[in-house]
């Protein structure tokens, strides 16, 4: 078997693997399978893998390559990157794992909290010999605008509240009564990006919210405004995200996640000195990891058994 795109190194160190060990050889790969051959020719000789969340991606073409693939394992309750349908056509279990506390929530806040105290400024000041202090921005008072409120974004409510920030929310599915119940005022599209000191994504990746926030969306929001996005790269036009920082539209982005990861070493984001960048670790904490790979171990083991656990089936 094979776990795939442990960047961290810690697949290993997360859980008692003594129990796949001992029936099986497990292989761990820690670079990115960059192109579907890659994928391919690596994989081959393997029955069972794990794929950690969305790092390297199974689309019907290429699970069909893989014949002698019995078993794919995905940290996470849900993994985009899965064709799920190709996998039940080719005989492929698909099992999944918990998800954790609420990692992306808190790296959220220390995304917000970095870009409006200007803490990066600060830090590389202090490192580099100067005393070069900037004025940053409270957040109590300002507008916190929630692009998605399920159960991610109503964390993100609850704590923007503790703030003393004014909470507003919308998504294609938001109702006033669901916002309601979670201390959320619902408003329209262009009003959230408007009135907003902070919008943050909180989205789900589909064909519906792809490029969901793009050129109108920035152009509504004020030039002292942040962007924040945890979620899923594509969620928000990148294109128009970096005019939009190097122009000024807004004061800046604080960004987790990218369309194309890792990000290349020459990408004009990291460029970009109003651009706020760590590389996808919202959901990467010691925890974390100890659930999913604990997880790994049972999964692994009860398909072996015969008896496979949290399956996951194509959608309905």
């Amino acid at each position: 078997m094979c776990v795939l795109d442990d960047y961290e190194e810690a697949a290993l160190s997360s859980a008692d693997w003594a129990p796949v060990t001992s029936r099986a050889r497990v292989s761990v790969l820690h670079r990115r399978l960059a192109t579907p051959d890659e994928v391919v020719a690596a994989l081959e000789p393997f029955d069972v893998v794990v794929a950690m969340r969305e790092r390297t991606a199974f689309p019907r073409a290429t699970l069909a390559r893989l014949p002698g693939l019995r078993l794919l394992v995905t940290t996470g309750q849900r993994n985009a990157a899965i064709d799920l349908a190709a996998c039940a056509d080719l005989g492929i279990v698909v099992s999944a794992t918990r998800n954790g506390g609420s990692p992306v929530v808190e790296m959220t806040w220390a995304l917000i909290l970095a870009a409006l105290r200007d803490v990066p400024w600060h830090v590389a000041g202090m490192r580099s010999g100067s005393w070069s202090p900037r004025a940053g921005r409270e957040l109590a008072g300002l507008t916190l605008g929630l692009v998605g409120v399920g159960r991610t974004g109503a964390r993100m409510a609850r704590i923007g509240r503790a703030f003393d920030m004014r909470v507003v929310g919308w998504s294609q599915n938001l109702t006033g009564e669901r916002a309601a119940e979670q201390g959320v005022e619902r408003v329209e599209k262009e009003e959230l990006f408007r009135v907003s000191d902070v919008v943050s994504i909180h989205l789900v990746l589909s064909d519906r919210t792809r490029g969901v926030v793009g050129a109108a969306e920035l152009r509504a929001m004020r030039p002292d405004a942040w962007l924040v996005n945890t979620s899923r790269g594509p969620i928000c036009d990148e294109q128009a995200l970096l005019t939009a920082c190097s122009q000024r539209w807004i004061a800046g982005a604080a960004l987790d996640v990218f369309s194309d990861e890792p990000l290349p070493a020459d990408h004009p984001f990291r460029g970009e000195p109003n651009m706020l960048l760590s590389p996808h670790v919202g959901y990467v904490t010691r925890e974390n990891l100890r659930l999913w790979f604990g997880d790994v171990v049972e999964d692994i083991v009860a398909f072996a058994d015969g008896t496979p656990i949290r399956v996951l089936g194509p959608p309905t």
